[in-house]
């Protein structure tokens, strides 16, 4: 499988109101439409997707690093809420006052808290991180997920701790290798594609492992929001050779009961990395969402 991965185009960071750095890579044209790229687990915003589209499509892609992971500076109470804080800053200084957002893999409910804020118009979420408190979900998990997601409710501080003294991006990289079907390692193993999904990882860690464990304490305990409140459109985008025990274990069909404008689009020969190998298509899609709003 050959996927073209390309370097950031343009980089660049704002300065936050409490002093705190908040970092972004951005591809496609400076004047189009933008989309804020919510990352999978501890990625800085280096690895994009779509880039060869993005100038046809006049998308501007736009990957924040969360605070704590690559660039960006720590936030020492990382919430949902102060990620759209610092999202509606970055969207300020940049004068963009209409965005989509992708959410991937944890960066799931970081794309939905953008959503619930009233900052983006548009949602696409692609191998998706589930709601876990949702008793339909929660009752479909593996093991293994249920006492993460016990631990992070139970103990919130204690629980990111304990998981930032064991992470790592070596490790983290084995893990989802090994949660991977062969048809997403078929992907992720080729060489130029592991690199730059290594590096994003590295970057991800660049600060220590605390800026990922507080996002995966975020991501597993209870969202500040009611999917059933959203009034935006969202596009759910899974695939049916996904293997990893902690997106959807539904492949979002629960989620797209819950959500009031929702497609569900379930792809029998993808994987969890149709992010990069279905990347026009779920452009396209969100595209057609921000453009019929501006009519």
């Amino acid at each position: 499988m050959q996927v073209t991965v390309h370097a950031p185009q343009r980089q660049a960071a704002v300065r936050l109101p409490d002093g705190r750095s908040f970092a972004w890579s951005e591809w496609g044209p400076a004047g189009g439409l933008a989309v804020l790229f919510c990352t999978g687990a501890a990625m800085s915003g280096s690895l994009g997707f779509a880039a060869d589209h993005l100038e046809a499509l006049n998308l501007r892609l736009i990957a924040p690093d969360r605070p704590g992971l690559g660039a960006s500076s720590p936030h020492p109470d990382k919430t949902l809420e102060s990620w759209t804080d610092d999202v509606r800053t970055l969207l300020e200084d940049q004068g963009i006052r209409q965005a989509a957002a992708v959410g991937f893999s944890q960066g799931a409910p970081f794309a939905f808290a953008l959503a619930a804020h009233g900052l983006v118009q548009a949602l696409a979420i692609v191998s998706g991180q589930d709601d876990f408190g949702d008793v339909r979900v929660a009752r479909r998990l593996h093991p293994d997920v249920v006492g993460m997601v016990a631990a992070a409710r139970q103990d919130p501080g204690g629980f990111a701790r304990g998981f930032a003294q064991m992470a790592d991006p070596d490790g983290l990289w084995k893990l989802i290798m090994n949660m991977s079907s062969e048809r997403d390692r078929a992907l992720y193993l080729e060489p130029a594609f592991s690199a730059a999904y290594r590096r994003s990882l590295e970057e991800g860690f660049a600060q220590g492992p605390q800026g990922y464990a507080r996002d995966l304490v975020n991501a597993l305990s209870a969202w500040p929001f009611r999917l059933e409140d959203l009034r935006v459109p969202v596009d759910l985008w899974y695939g049916a050779q996904d293997a990893s025990t902690v997106h959807s274990p539904d492949f979002g069909r629960t989620l797209a009961q819950r959500l009031p404008q929702a497609w569900h689009h379930l792809e029998p020969l993808e994987g969890g990395s149709l992010l990069w190998t279905r990347a026009h298509d779920i452009l396209a899609r969100l595209r057609s969402h921000l453009v019929a709003l501006a009519v």
